[in-house]
């Protein structure tokens, strides 16, 4: 007994050890879980060693997981204990879903939080506004790139407003060189998000028809959403051939290659253009639909920027990053969070990547002249965030998805706006039911 007793302490001073020279393996290292893995090369060649030119002694390492299984493999690692100590965070319902399984740390406190407006912090903050829980990284602009080589060939500018608009797309219909307009359906995604919601914000007025929606004070099926599919639904004829079976790798290409003169865009396909496109290229916001820059500015944190004239852009909150809360090196895991907070990490982020916008009050310099263009519209016009984001997508069936599918189906002519906007108004009401 003596001897078998003599070996339990003995394993259990082992055990002790072992467990302490793991606990100090762990720290001054830092793990970081992500789904860009397409930006590896900028984390370990740039944002890292200007963070360990202040912290030497912390060791980074950044992990990420293909952007299709981020979720489910950031979901089994957390749950099987095995997560980095750093979670980069999609904006609101997967990332508050990780805050309330107690897997992500509250961040309220951390040092640097108050450079960030409400807004820019709306995405991963619980519902009832009290705490943060991701440090905002970044956001991504919608608008429509174009070949300047294809405008001047055509003789025409930018256009501001819907007329316009549709007058430059009949010139290059007309003239027939390039495709005028850029963007597939087949995978529908694109008609939702560089259709619907790129040119919506100037007809809801932004985060105004957002709460609206929400609080259940307009819905879908109201003029204005009826009106944004009627103008996607005009969008058929300059497309170009086969545009319902394009992807978007196949719409990048397109109009890399210089075939297209308009590309409907995220920011996020600036640094693609700039590694393929040999033409110089130029940027436009939503082209305003009648009346739209007549309208009275809503109610929207930030104040409207000096000389905003009544419009709109998408400029939605995309990537944050949180403290996994079963971390072990938490002190470590919050200086590099309060790092992000800075105008040094605000401004290597923003140039090299270009198209990915600092959320942070603290202005930053963007050297890209396309993305600074794109940036730019955020003094003319007020930001929102796509409105099927926050509370809306979490029922069955999921307004996102819908979105994809009608958006695309009017763009093919397979639905009417009017239909198009009933399905999504009637899968709404399937499950939602607005606070009162």
């Amino acid at each position: 007994m003596k001897r078998t007793f003599k070996g339990a302490v003995g394993a259990g001073v082992a055990a002790v050890a072992l467990f302490a020279g793991l606990a100090a393996a762990e720290a001054g290292s830092l793990k970081i879980e992500s789904w860009r893995n397409d930006d590896a090369d900028i984390w370990n060649s740039k944002i890292i060693p200007a963070f360990n030119k202040r912290y030497p002694d912390i060791k980074i390492e950044f992990a990420p997981s293909a952007p299709k299984e981020y979720n489910a493999a950031l979901n089994a690692r957390l749950d099987g204990g095995t997560a980095g100590d750093l979670i980069t965070c999609r904006p609101f319902d997967a990332s508050l879903a990780l805050y309330q399984k107690r897997q992500l740390d509250g961040l309220d406190d951390l040092k640097g939080m108050d450079n960030f407006s409400d807004v820019a912090k709306a995405a991963w903050r619980t519902d009832d506004g009290k705490t943060t829980f991701c440090v905002p990284i970044a956001s991504v602009i919608a608008g429509f790139i174009y070949n300047k080589e294809a405008f001047a060939k055509v003789g025409v500018s930018e256009p501001k407003t819907l007329e316009e608009f549709h007058a430059v797309l009949e010139k290059l219909k007309k003239d027939g060189t390039y495709v005028p307009l850029v963007m597939g359906t087949a995978d529908q995604w694109e008609a939702a998000t560089m259709g619907f919601q790129n040119i919506g914000a100037d007809y809801w007025k932004g985060e105004t028809g957002r709460a609206n929606l929400i609080a259940g004070k307009e819905k879908f099926t109201d003029p204005q959403y009826v009106a944004i599919f009627k103008e996607l639904a005009t969008w058929g004829p300059y497309l170009g051939s086969g545009f319902q079976a394009q992807t978007y790798p196949d719409s990048q290409n397109l109009f890399s290659l210089g075939k297209g003169a308009i590309y409907a865009a995220g920011s996020w396909d600036i640094s693609t253009f700039r590694g393929q496109a040999k033409f110089a290229m130029g940027a436009f916001p939503p082209p305003a639909p009648a009346g739209a820059r007549k309208f009275a500015m809503g109610a929207f944190p930030p104040p409207a920027p000096a000389g905003a004239s009544g419009c709109y852009i998408s400029d939605h909150t995309d990537i944050a990053m949180g403290v996994n809360s079963a971390s072990k090196n938490k002190e470590d895991a919050k200086k590099f969070l309060e790092w992000l907070t800075t105008p040094e990490f605000a401004s290597i982020y923003a140039n090299a990547l270009p198209g990915f916008f600092s959320l942070a009050k603290t202005p930053v310099k963007v050297d890209d002249d396309l993305a600074a263009t794109m940036v730019g519209w955020r003094q003319t016009c007020k930001s929102t965030i796509r409105n099927s984001y926050q509370i809306l997508s979490r029922g069955t069936p999921n307004l996102e998805n819908e979105l994809w599918n009608v958006s695309a189906q009017v763009v093919n002519a397979k639905l009417t706006p009017e239909a198009a906007a009933k399905q999504l108004q009637d899968g709404l009401d399937k499950w939602y039911k607005p606070a009162k």
